[in-house]
């Protein structure tokens, strides 16, 4: 005999396209907002907790990002970060490249990056930790397209003093867990992302930023709170 479904439990998950993916911090956050993720990078990701595709981004999206529902992109950011150009190392810049690539697949997206890629990015809403509780600001700066738009929460002031670049955090200061930087245990209690090492630490994007950025993309794409 066959038996009735739960119509609530057999719901599938809307699938998410998380291209440059690294590590996965960004991918941690919309599974915990209620997405199937998948993560293309050009590099081996073993530490990746889902899904993973080794492939070119550009090529892969081109190809298969209309099969998606909603796709998160995180172009290589080294070209624009403060380290970099302090050390003088060149680097391609894929912003434009991957908004072309989001554009023709007709999904809602999201493209991610730091602060040093502003002139390049399109009206971005800024995510720092202190808007999620996190003892780090880490600011992320995210352009949305494809019909998805994410409204700009309020911006606490940074009234915790933040641990020099690379350097141990004093008790009661916020770290930055950039560069070589010791406390990876640390960093990964405070950035939520316990499976990383420090590679992955330097550059991810704390899931509570793209918990917060999922919820808003189900809400906006089904009409309900996810």
């Amino acid at each position: 005999m066959t038996q009735p479904t739960d119509i609530r439990r057999a719901r599938i998950r809307p699938r998410l396209l998380d291209l440059f993916c690294c590590q996965g911090g960004a991918a941690r956050g919309y599974t915990d907002a209620g997405f199937d993720v998948v993560g293309v990078d050009k590099d081996p990701q073993p530490r990746y907790p889902y899904t993973f595709i080794q492939a070119d981004a550009l090529d892969f999206v081109r190809e298969h990002g209309a099969g998606f529902d909603f796709i998160h992109a995180s172009p290589p950011c080294q070209l624009d970060s403060d380290c970099q150009r302090i050390q003088g190392r060149t680097h391609p810049d894929l912003i434009a490249p991957a908004r072309a690539g989001l554009e023709a697949t007709g999904r809602p997206w999201v493209i991610e990056n730091v602060r040093g890629a502003l002139p390049k990015l399109r009206e971005p809403v800024l995510l720092c930790g202190a808007m999620f509780g996190l003892a780090t600001y880490r600011h992320r700066y995210f352009e949305t397209g494809g019909g998805f738009t994410l409204t700009q929460p309020p911006h606490p002031a940074h009234t915790a003093p933040q641990a020099k670049m690379g350097r141990p955090v004093p008790p009661g200061h916020y770290g930055q867990y950039v560069g070589n930087f010791s406390g990876v245990p640390q960093a990964r209690t405070v950035l939520g992302v316990p499976w990383m090492n420090r590679d992955g630490i330097r550059e991810c994007i704390p899931p509570a930023y793209t918990q917060h950025i999922g919820r808003a993309a189900l809400a906006d794409r089904m009409g309900v709170a996810a």
